[in-house]
């Protein structure tokens, strides 16, 4: 009876694995072609530490698991900034130098917002059309906030996160590790979506449980990685961007993605949970905005925040 969890253990290793090599893959290349460090932190870092959500959550939208695809994408969201933004802020206090709370952040509450309005009404192919239009204005729009003001501290902080493991760039090596990163990911999903599905059948519980909760923690483990591995170098600006930036795509390039890739039937999620995912979103920035720094006190309230989430989803 419990066959399914070793499908889902492997899927959960294989995609960290595949997603970890991904983002790294891309980076490099990036780096190799003169792609600037901005723009790697605000696009490719963070779109690369969503493709686990990407992937997850298309292919179960196209098996027609519409529980397991918006749970994950909604539990990710929440995730994001309550328990990894909390677990970084009881590390050390995170400190924000830059322009990310007052100009990234209110994009990616839009796009959380914009995403909520989708799911609650029914995340079909119109939804998903304009979701997609979404993606595409808001990635215009981070790049052009990418020209940064002087003294903002962000671009440095991403190339100083790149060279820390990065060594001398071999084109056809790293191709060939975006690759296989890109492959892993796509198993990996594969595994955890029908695993995922499984366990919940046998449990007798709904697949968008299952979505929030383990899905969701597993495909967001490329943002804890990456988080932890920031805050200890100190990179606050560089911790907060990525997870903004994870979220804003997660929402719009997520939510699109499943509603293209679903079976013509929108799909939709409850309201009190969608509602705390908006919440969550406010709060964060609140928090960010009003003194450019998570303290361990507010730290401590955000994965308080978390556990008061895990009820909403029943």
């Amino acid at each position: 009876m419990l066959w399914p969890l070793p499908a889902v253990v492997a899927g959960l290793v294989i995609l960290t694995a595949g997603a970890d090599q991904l983002v790294a893959g891309a980076g490099r290349l990036a780096r190799r072609f003169g792609v600037s460090p901005i723009v790697v932190g605000v696009v490719i870092i963070g779109i690369g530490t969503s493709a686990p959500e990407f992937v997850v959550s298309t292919i179960a939208a196209a098996r027609g698991d519409a529980g397991i695809a918006l749970g994950n994408l909604v539990g990710s969201n929440i995730l994001n900034l309550t328990l990894i933004l909390g677990i970084a802020g009881l590390i050390a206090p995170v400190i924000v130098g830059s322009s990310v709370p007052r100009r990234e952040a209110p994009l990616m509450v839009a796009g959380v917002l914009l995403f909520a309005v989708a799911a609650a009404a029914g995340l079909g192919r119109v939804a998903g059309a304009v979701l997609a239009f979404a993606t595409a204005a808001a990635t215009v729009l981070l790049l052009r906030n990418a020209r940064v003001e002087s003294g903002d501290p962000l671009p440095g902080e991403v190339s100083s996160f790149r060279e820390m493991a990065e060594k001398p760039v071999r084109t056809s090596i790293e191709s060939v590790r975006t690759v296989l990163g890109l492959v892993a990911t796509l198993v990996g999903a594969q595994l955890l979506t029908t695993g995922g599905a499984d366990v919940a059948g046998h449990l007798g519980v709904s697949p968008t449980v299952i979505g929030f909760t383990v899905v969701a923690l597993g495909t967001s483990l490329p943002e804890l990685f990456t988080a932890v591995q920031a805050q200890r170098r100190g990179d606050g600006d560089l911790l907060v961007g990525n997870l903004l930036g994870s979220n804003l795509f997660n929402s719009v390039a997520g939510g699109a993605l499943v509603g293209l890739a679903g079976r013509g039937e929108p799909t939709r999620l409850g309201y009190p949970v969608l509602a705390a995912m908006v919440a969550v979103s406010l709060l964060a920035w609140l928090v960010l905005y009003r003194r450019y720094r998570v303290t361990r006190a507010e730290a401590s309230f955000l994965l308080v925040a978390y556990l008061m989430t895990l009820p909403l989803i029943g």
